[in-house]
């Protein structure tokens, strides 16, 4: 690729989908492991993103979440979670434009918390979450139905992950309930459960399912599973009257790669090694493990752990590389929990590319890849968002 080749030279449906300017929604329904990322991206490209981002100044402010690829991350303004970069987002009402590397279901929570002149681009529409895929508007309503059928709707709290669309955060924001991170779940459960007696935890079953067993102290008996493809969830009337959690059928695909042979076989290989997963993987690897935590809560362990110590590490691969190249210096050996390598490949369609073409189509005056919520939307999932930042 040379500079002088703008990046969208065919407009053919297809050449529109790799560039980001389509999307195809059935392409979010699962991820597969895509091997090993890219070669290394023509030089060229650093420096036209160094150009175009330069020519924007303060107009435009570029987050970045934890599991991109490092040629995107060199370009964040900030890095962070979902929701912490959504936050930095809110806290920045000068900048024109926010380019937000991530998926989907955060540029949609920036946009919600974002001011009405600001606008939030995502470089790639292609960049979605199969695990926001598994709890549709539609599916959740008729879930809601049945919970009214048996009864028992006037006492469920909706509690959805921040891992979640617009319209799955509205529907909790109209029906009382709260949003979460994996950072604050158990504080969202304790609150859910001083206003109702039963959650309908949406839309990840294992940090659920985590959060009540580890964190509340409740058994894997409280928990069932609702799963949307089956009549009525596949549950009874009595099976949901008799839970007090009332779990999604939805999941991490990179997380849930995790196993607790994954756990055993590091620690057979890695004499002394400390076990650090993400509460989104499976309960018997969460159950396995020495410590659990969000990714704010895993750079901050290895922040404080001492040198030479050792660390299997399970969530993303990017982040994990990140980190063990971050501390080697300080002589802390760190690995990737699982033998078998896979990035987020929905996460990872942000790229060098995508990302020179967002800002210099900036730069030049053409808005490119705005995510919009509709006013209505947006007034729920606010009012859910809003919960969960009043939570003690």
């Amino acid at each position: 690729m040379t500079t002088a080749q703008p990046l969208d030279v065919q407009p053919t449906p297809l050449a529109l989908l790799l560039l980001g300017r389509e999307a195809d929604p059935r392409s979010e329904r699962g991820v597969e492991c895509p091997g090993d990322l890219p070669a290394p991206s023509d030089p060229d490209l650093v420096e036209r993103a160094r150009a175009a981002k330069a020519r924007l100044g303060d107009r435009v402010f570029v987050l970045g979440h934890h599991y991109q690829r490092d040629e995107v991350i060199e370009f964040a303004d900030v890095t962070g979670d979902s929701f912490k970069l959504a936050r930095d987002a809110a806290a920045r009402p000068d900048a024109e434009y926010i380019v937000f590397c991530g998926v989907h279901f955060m540029a949609e929570s920036a946009d919600i918390l974002t001011g009405d002149d600001q606008q939030v681009i995502l470089p790639d529409l292609a960049a979605g979450c199969s695990m926001a895929d598994m709890a549709t508007a539609e599916q959740v309503a008729e879930c809601w139905d049945v919970l009214t059928e048996a009864g028992i709707a006037e006492r469920v709290v909706p509690v959805s992950y921040m891992n979640s669309s617009a319209d799955i955060k509205a529907f909790t924001g109209r029906h009382g309930g709260t949003i979460c991170t994996s950072s604050n779940a158990k504080r969202a459960l304790e609150w859910a459960f001083q206003q109702g007696e039963q959650v309908l935890f949406l839309p990840d079953q294992h940090l659920g399912r985590n959060t009540a067993v580890r964190d509340l102290g409740m058994s894997l008996d409280d928990c069932v599973v609702y799963n949307p493809h089956k009549p009525n969830g596949g549950l009874t009337a009595e099976e949901l009257r008799a839970a007090k959690m009332i779990l999604w059928r939805g999941h991490c695909s990179v997380h849930g790669r995790f196993s607790l042979e994954s756990v055993e076989d590091v620690r057979a290989r890695i004499p002394g090694v400390n076990v650090l997963v993400h509460p989104e993987c499976k309960h018997e690897v969460v159950a396995a493990a020495d410590e659990v935590g969000s990714t704010e809560y895993i750079i901050k362990a290895l922040e404080a752990a001492p040198a030479g110590s050792k660390w299997a590490i399970g969530t993303e691969l990017n982040l994990v590389r990140r980190l063990a190249n971050r501390f080697a210096p300080e002589g802390k050996e760190i690995v990737f929990l699982d033998k078998t390598v896979c990035f987020c490949s929905t996460m990872n369609r942000i790229d060098l590319p995508h990302l020179v073409w967002a800002l210099e189509s900036l730069a030049d005056g053409k808005v490119v890849n705005r995510i919009q919520v509709d006013e209505e939307t947006e007034h729920f999932a606010k009012l859910a968002l809003e919960r969960m930042l009043a939570l003690p």
